[in-house]
């Protein structure tokens, strides 16, 4: 299987940023997959076809694999999560006393989390992996997301020649032993609180709950200075004395719906969508120009990074640069003051700064434009 070896590592080394080490790791662990699959596959042994089934196989893993990196860590979880609980939505049954949507929605949350687990035990097995392995940079985060989902859609035979996606049958399984008794307001178990009148039992679970939960934010190599971008922007909102802006962009962190956020703020879609705009604004000039190195630095996309650009994406954006770009973006890696660099470009400081700003803007499209 070397030419799957090669195959596959040089794409990574083309589409990725990642260190030659992790390159070949990841490389190492997909063909070592395939090889497997080709190899305990009847099917594909009956065939004649080991080579193109490796190929097919090796391609399909590369592209979900480089769909997540691209993604990036934050996006690339809110996109596993939307994926899996779309296949889980109706197998997910609360109790009658609870039907609501949103209960729905928290037992689905908890089922997860405790299935990402699940995957990430599988993964270091299947990947011949140490028991304490935690995939920590971009490229392995991808490499374990795109495996969480590969692993959720697995077909498991069943009795009388059917199959069955596994992460439904763990979703059953997790629904039939939800009595109601055992729910868990699990926004009260992340912060710690309890009810008085909850019994000793939810109090145990609610804690069990937060328990997992705290592990689980350590897991994530980010969950810090993502918690510092949202300290940050809420006082530049608040500086900027933009209340409104400050209560839709909380309400966004709870990963409420439109409508939930209309309701709760008293306005119509016409006025949402207007302070959606709003928000956007102020969104955009936070993270091009008011604390650009902080949110670079949480996009994995800082200067040092190449702004998050794989090679081919960087050669692009370098040809799309004007000459006083270019030499801006030159004085920038030599990590040079801003009042200097203006002097060198003979330039005043805000004219610098707002040449910058279209700079980071066309990193900022090019980046998008290959994730979408």
């Amino acid at each position: 299987m070397e030419f799957i070896f090669n195959l596959v590592l040089k794409q990574l080394r083309q589409s990725t940023r990642a260190s030659e080490q992790i390159c070949q790791n990841v490389t190492r662990r997909i063909t070592r997959e395939v090889t497997r699959i080709c190899q305990e596959s009847s099917r594909i042994q009956a065939s004649g076809e080991m080579e193109g089934w490796a190929k097919t196989l090796a391609n399909h893993r590369l592209k979900l694999c480089l769909r997540y990196y691209k993604l990036g860590s934050a996006r690339g979880r809110i996109e596993l999560q939307s994926t899996l609980s779309a296949i889980v939505y109706r197998y997910i049954c609360p109790s009658q006393e609870a039907a609501s949507y949103q209960a729905r929605v928290t037992l689905i949350e908890d089922f997860l989390q405790g299935f990402y687990a699940e995957a990430l035990n599988a993964f270091r097995r299947e990947a011949e992996l140490e028991p304490s392995y935690q995939p920590r940079s971009r490229l392995e985060l991808a490499e374990y997301m795109a495996f969480c989902e590969r692993y959720a859609k697995r077909r498991i035979p069943l009795p009388g020649s059917r199959a069955q996606q596994l992460i439904i049958l763990r979703a059953q399984t997790f629904s039939q032993k939800q009595p109601p008794e055992t729910s868990i307001d699990m926004d009260m178990a992340a912060e710690g609180s309890s009810g008085d009148s909850e019994t000793e039992g939810r109090n145990r679970a609610a804690a069990i709950a937060r328990s997992f939960m705290v592990e689980q934010e350590g897991l994530l190599p980010d969950a810090g200075i993502r918690e510092t971008v949202i300290a940050e922007l809420i006082d530049y909102l608040k500086a900027r004395q933009q209340e409104e802006c400050l209560d839709y962009f909380i309400l966004r962190l709870k990963d409420l719906s439109t409508s939930e956020i209309e309701e709760i703020l008293g306005i119509t879609p016409r006025e949402r969508d207007y302070l959606q705009q709003r928000f956007k604004y102020h969104l955009i000039r936070f993270s091009l120009s008011h604390r650009w190195e902080l949110v670079h630095q949480w996009l994995e996309a800082d200067l040092d990074r190449n702004l998050g650009l794989t090679p081919q994406e960087w050669q692009q954006f370098n040809q799309q640069l004007s000459d006083p770009q270019r030499q801006l973006l030159k004085l920038k890696q030599q990590k040079i003051e801003i009042a200097e660099i203006a002097r060198a470009l003979s330039l005043t400081v805000p004219q610098t700064e707002k040449l910058w700003f279209k700079l980071l803007e066309t990193a900022w499209d090019i980046r998008n434009r290959s994730v979408s």
